[in-house]
């Protein structure tokens, strides 16, 4: 049942012992005074409908210790721990001197509870009401988008340890697949602990063993019939069929039909990197800083620092790119509203399908476009061509003219040969060949735009400002706590209100009798 704050203190209140020791301004300090009002009992009444049982730990309390627990980076424990010797988070949380905090466990009861509930991010939602109320977005005409990557929270595997894990776990879950394995899966003793014992330096033992173990998935795969599995088992299937085909390839003069594989000779572009947790990816923010986790994405307002929005995603695949999740933050943005609110970005958000996102939505693109690369060094890019959408046709800079086919491409082919301009345009033998993309016009006029240096100017003023919550983001918390995208999403929401809630106080968060002001 839900349980309820005693509103009658006790001889040993923390608060009112010592509450004048709390630095004024801080967010223990604003939890000890407020966090009735700012999660309230009916906050959590619905995760508890058949009143009956136990009573849970206060909304109040609950609500407090989720952000606290968020914005300083504890594990679950380290949670239960400053609950109980950390006077700062009893007073915060209205807890007796020599009161003991509950299990750490509880904490993973109540992220499931409110996993499994109609408004997962309550908690964010109610410290993004007191953004409202206090008005300190309004007027607030900009909005920037950024991401950065986070470590995960497990190891590396490499392909032989997934391919063996991949195995077991299917052993576990598969209704009776203990016994298919041991029918099935001959190839290698999967009971075996340790790394396998090979000569490791040896390039034909070691595509052996990769042989075996892809053999003996394949044989695994095929004794089962994948419709009828559901829940654990149908997850397990998949992760075998995944890992069983991302990182291997038949062996030199093998189509794979003798048993014969090795490891690619490539990465694949969405490569799982650990059974432990199956949506971490590799990550290239840039060419020279690679990291396997995940991405979070942010919006903000540059002005007040204050974070509009938020979501975390896998760290790789065209669904996870900053274009596509930065549009939709600031479509679902609900601070946004009406038209001509600019958006601030780098070169990652500038790609049609975002520059189209926005022009739909009235939002202005304040984003540094992406560079025009010319096929010759030092000669003519794509804005060096002439495009006529309403004839559909382009021309070059030598004044040729030819037509764009239904699916945008451009060839001029032998035209080419004779050309004055050649060596400043193509070294293909063929000739010049040019896809445009669905949004071309978009791209050419934002490049055209650019150039303006009103916009430069907006841009450097407004832009790096986002650099500010990314900062505070990772500070000391690089690394995400879970596994999961779910669960790690749910986990930087609640990161996000704990921020917001200490921005808030920096700027002057006060209450009055009806509502919530900046002073």
């Amino acid at each position: 049942m839900q349980g309820r704050e005693d509103a009658q203190r006790g001889y040993l209140d923390v608060e009112s012992l010592a509450g004048e020791l709390l630095a004024p301004g801080s967010v223990f300090a604003f939890l000890a005074k407020h966090r009735g009002r700012l999660f309230p009992d009916s906050m959590m009444e619905d995760l508890f409908p058949s009143r009956r049982g136990r009573p849970s730990v206060p909304a109040p309390v609950i609500g407090s210790v989720l952000v606290l627990q968020a914005l300083q980076g504890l594990s679950d424990r380290e949670t239960a721990e400053a609950l109980t010797y950390d006077l700062r988070w009893k007073a915060a949380c209205g807890y007796g001197l020599t009161d003991t905090a509950f299990h750490p466990s509880t904490l993973t009861f109540w992220r499931r509870r409110l996993a499994g509930s109609g408004n997962p991010h309550r908690i964010m939602e109610a410290i993004a009401e007191v953004v409202a109320e206090t008005g300190a977005l309004k007027g607030k005409r900009r909005r920037a988008v950024d991401s950065t990557v986070l470590d995960d929270a497990v190891a590396r595997q490499d392909t032989i340890t997934q391919l063996i894990a991949a195995v077991r776990r299917f052993g576990r879950d598969i209704p009776g697949g203990q016994d298919l394995v041991g029918l099935h899966a001959t190839g290698y003793d999967y009971t075996r602990t340790g790394k396998p014992n090979i000569a490791w330096d040896d390039p034909d033992a070691k595509d052996g063993l990769i042989s075996a173990l892809v053999t003996d998935a394949l044989a695994l795969l095929a004794a089962v019939d994948p419709e009828t599995l559901e829940g654990r088992a149908a997850d397990a299937y998949a992760l075998l069929a995944l890992v069983a085909g991302q990182d291997v390839e038949p062996a030199e003069d093998s189509d794979g039909t003798d048993g014969r594989w090795r490891i690619a000779r490539k990465v694949a572009p969405d490569r799982m990197i650990s059974t432990v947790d199956p949506d971490a990816r590799h990550a290239h923010k840039t060419q020279s800083r690679q990291q396997d986790g995940y991405k979070a994405h942010i919006v903000i307002e540059p002005d007040t620092g204050l974070i509009t929005a938020a979501e975390l995603t896998k760290a790789s695949g065209p669904e996870n790119s900053d274009g596509t999740v930065g549009a939709r933050l600031l479509t679902q943005d609900p601070t946004i509203s009406g038209t001509g609110i600019q958006v601030l970005a780098d070169s990652a958000y500038g790609t049609g399908d975002m520059l189209a996102a926005l022009a739909s939505t009235g939002l202005l693109p304040v984003i540094k476009p992406w560079p025009l690369r010319p096929t010759v060094e030092g000669g003519f890019s794509l804005d060096d061509f002439t495009v006529d959408e309403v004839a559909g046709t382009m021309t070059c800079p030598n004044g040729l003219t030819r037509k764009i086919t239904a699916k945008r491409r451009v060839t001029f082919g032998a035209a080419c040969t004779g050309c004055p301009l050649r060596a400043r345009c193509t070294a293909s033998p063929q000739g010049r060949k040019i896809e445009l993309h669905e949004h071309y016009a978009l791209q050419r006029e934002h490049r055209k735009r650019a150039t303006d240096p009103a916009f430069q100017d907006d841009y450097r003023t407004h832009r790096p400002m986002v650099e500010r919550p990314i900062a505070w983001l990772t500070r000391g918390n690089r690394r995400v706590p879970h596994r999961g995208t779910s669960r790690n999403n749910a986990w930087l929401r609640l990161r996000v209100a704990g921020l917001n809630l200490r921005r808030l106080l920096a700027l002057g968060l006060s209450r009055n009798e009806e509502s919530w002001a900046l002073g």
